[in-house]
């Protein structure tokens, strides 16, 4: 199972991609753990200056915009 973080503030970029992060999940059967991270000093654990980011498996994969669902795919095969 992979452990997906999503770092944000709860701002709405961060809520919009927390959605295609779970759509992505939710339509290829992907095994996969999602996990909001709003704490700024859990963000700035992970050295992330933009957000939101996405971190899979405790490895920053993407930051400072909002995925698509082919992104998200292809981060997560």
């Amino acid at each position: 199972m992979k452990t997906i973080k999503i770092l944000g503030t709860g701002c709405a970029r961060c809520k919009a991609t927390i959605a295609v992060v779970e759509e992505v999940i939710a339509e290829n059967g992907i095994d996969a753990r999602v996990e909001k991270v709003e704490d700024i000093q859990d963000i700035m654990a992970y050295n992330v200056l933009s957000i939101p980011a996405i971190v899979v498996d405790e490895e920053v994969k993407m930051k400072g915009k909002v995925p698509s669902k082919d992104e998200v795919k292809a981060l997560l095969q």
